[in-house]
């Protein structure tokens, strides 16, 4: 960041105080949130492939968070998210929730929009939901969101907005309770941009027209991507021709696509910072950009994203399916522009946004996570000493982080997914477009405010978000613990056989498995293990409901646990 960009963060920081609000009204909060983004999706992450110019400006003028761990599937870290607590804690810990089943996220559960409506936010939500719809009260309307447009399953056509669950198939896009027919051949992303710029052009107009005594209403404002995941079958990676023809370079046709659906994903990053902007809104607001897990790789899920060069990718507990590609930006941190190794998880949002808004975390009981806010503005070490990655004992899976260390057990499909997936998107063909970032919609808004960049900060900052999986022996020294063979050559490692440990400090690749070389510390990583397994809920999947049948309702998925039909020994039924 130049030199006016530092001296206004100062100044903003100055007025807020060190990690809350002084006289400054509330901030806004724009959570953005993708589906399935690889690590090495992102420009600031060092690949060439795939240009992301405003999710980049953006993470270069914030906190790139480097040290960050989601859950490695969509619901389970999605419940973390809006609850501050591990998927084992709300019994969300194994795979989805899937169309047809009668559950959702407890409602014995306050999350994240009801804790900031209490605080006087306006709430607005645009997009996937996939926390529950067999009843209403488990819809975003019920559970803190003044309003929401979007799906609540998991995935759908990003033209036709239809849901499918193996065989059965229906409309899933909605605005509160009622189908949005009107969406129909709408492309989602370019959908819920539109939607969201709506809410923040509103939002803008009614509090600049507010009397002068009275109080701004702040603005939470979630936007929660169908990019980058998978559509249903028949169409599986959607995007618009003319953005896949951008790509032309990228010879392999699937990333190709894949390319045209991120370029979508980042120019909507886009438009919802330059909406801020135009609304007087960016100098105070915080936004968040994170993915939900780990790019589906190599065909997972008929999707085609890269974790390069972390092991693993979306549904595993390596490092590709749970480190995750994240930034936060506001101006009033007072150490912006920088590469963070905080320890960070995504159940830390909850109590670190309330802590931002509130400067106090009082009320908040039973969390997982951690108050951060401090932390993250004047670049301190945060509370947080390990991360609960999952533990399934549906599928005998788990794994845990403390401090450098982690340990692994199980996989997924047998083991099928424990590879190393690419590309590296270093190919010499390719070449980082630092002019796309600097004159990119992120950029000029930012620098509207002051807050501008220079390109040999940016190329540093690029460079020290690498991930780099081989480590120099000179990197060993000041470490208080035994580093005898922690480097070397790597060692095999079969979850399905016994645990795996790895030093992530100086494995970030996790290669070297190093579980016969440092059997006590593999012992104590158990034992924190055994400790979580102790206090998690059972799982509460459930089998299919067949009240669930889009057939029955005008082929639309709906809050199917709230309506009734009877079913005659011929198989047919009858709505009432």
């Amino acid at each position: 960041m130049m030199k006016t960009g530092i001296l206004l963060a100062t100044a903003c920081a100055l007025i807020w105080g060190s990690s809350g609000l002084s006289s400054k009204p509330q901030p806004n909060i724009i959570f953005i949130i993708a589906d399935d983004l690889g690590w090495n999706d992102v420009g600031f992450h060092g690949s060439d492939e795939i240009p992301t110019p405003n999710i980049d400006a953006l993470a270069y003028r914030g906190i790139i968070l480097n040290n960050y761990y989601v859950a490695p599937l969509c619901t389970p870290s999605r419940s973390a998210l809006m609850t501050g607590k591990y998927p084992i804690h709300t019994g969300m810990q194994h795979f989805v929730l899937l169309n047809w089943e009668a559950r959702g996220l407890p409602l014995s559960e306050r999350i994240l929009p009801e804790y900031l409506k209490s605080l006087g936010y306006s709430t607005h939500a645009v997009g996937k939901w996939h926390l529950g719809f067999y009843l209403k009260e488990y819809t975003p309307e019920y559970r803190g969101f003044d309003s929401h447009v979007g799906h609540w399953t998991g995935q759908q056509d990003y033209y036709d907005h239809s849901a499918t669950e193996e065989e059965l198939w229906g409309l899933d896009m909605h605005r509160g309770l009622e189908p949005a027919w009107d969406a129909h051949g709408k492309y989602s992303t370019v959908f819920y941009t539109e939607e969201a710029v709506k809410i923040i052009n509103s939002h803008g107009i009614k509090n600049n027209h507010a009397d002068k005594d009275g109080e701004e209403n702040p603005l939470f404002l979630y936007i929660a991507h169908t990019a980058v995941h998978s559509g249903n079958p028949y169409n599986p990676l959607p995007a618009p021709d003319e953005t896949v023809a951008k790509f032309s370079n990228i010879k392999d046709y699937r990333r190709r696509r894949y390319a045209a659906i991120v370029h979508e994903l980042d120019a909507s990053v886009g438009k919802v910072v330059e909406a801020l902007s135009e609304n007087n809104m960016l100098d105070n607001s915080i936004i968040i950009f994170t993915t939900d897990n780990g790019g589906a790789a190599a065909g997972f899920d008929m999707n085609a994203a890269s974790n390069w060069p972390l092991r693993g990718g979306k549904r595993s507990l390596w490092q590709g399916g749970t480190r995750g590609a994240a930034l936060v930006w506001s101006p009033f941190f007072k150490k912006p522009g920088r590469v963070s190794d905080q320890f960070f998880h995504i159940s830390d949002w909850l109590p670190t946004l309330i802590s931002a808004v509130n400067r106090s975390t009082e009320g908040l009981h039973a969390l997982d996570g951690f108050d951060s806010w401090k932390a993250l503005s004047e670049d301190l070490p945060t509370q947080r000493k390990e991360a609960l990655l999952n533990i399934d004992s549906k599928t005998n899976e788990a794994a845990l982080i403390n401090g450098d260390w982690k340990v692994n057990y199980g996989s997924f499909m047998n083991g099928t997914w424990d590879d190393w997936y690419g590309p590296s998107g270093l190919d010499p063909s390719y070449r980082y477009r630092l002019d796309l970032v600097l004159n990119s919609d992120v950029s000029r808004a930012m620098n509207t405010i002051g807050f501008s960049l220079h390109g040999k900060e940016v190329l540093s900052l690029r460079e020290q978000a690498r991930v780099k999986c081989e480590v120099d022996k000179s990197s060993l020294s000041g470490i208080n613990y035994n580093t005898d063979h922690i480097l070397g050559p790597s060692i095999p490692c079969n979850p399905l056989v016994k645990p795996c440990l790895f030093n992530l400090r100086f494995d970030p690749c996790e290669r070297r498995n190093l579980a016969e070389i440092f059997p006590d510390k593999l012992q104590e990583l158990l034992k924190d293990l055994e400790k979580h397994s102790i206090s998690a809920l059972p799982p509460t999947n459930l089998p299919m409901d067949p009240r669930s049948h889009p057939a029955l309702w005008d082929y639309t998925w709906t809050n199917f646990g709230d309506r009734t039909f009877t079913k005659f020994d011929d198989g047919t039924c009858t709505l009432p």
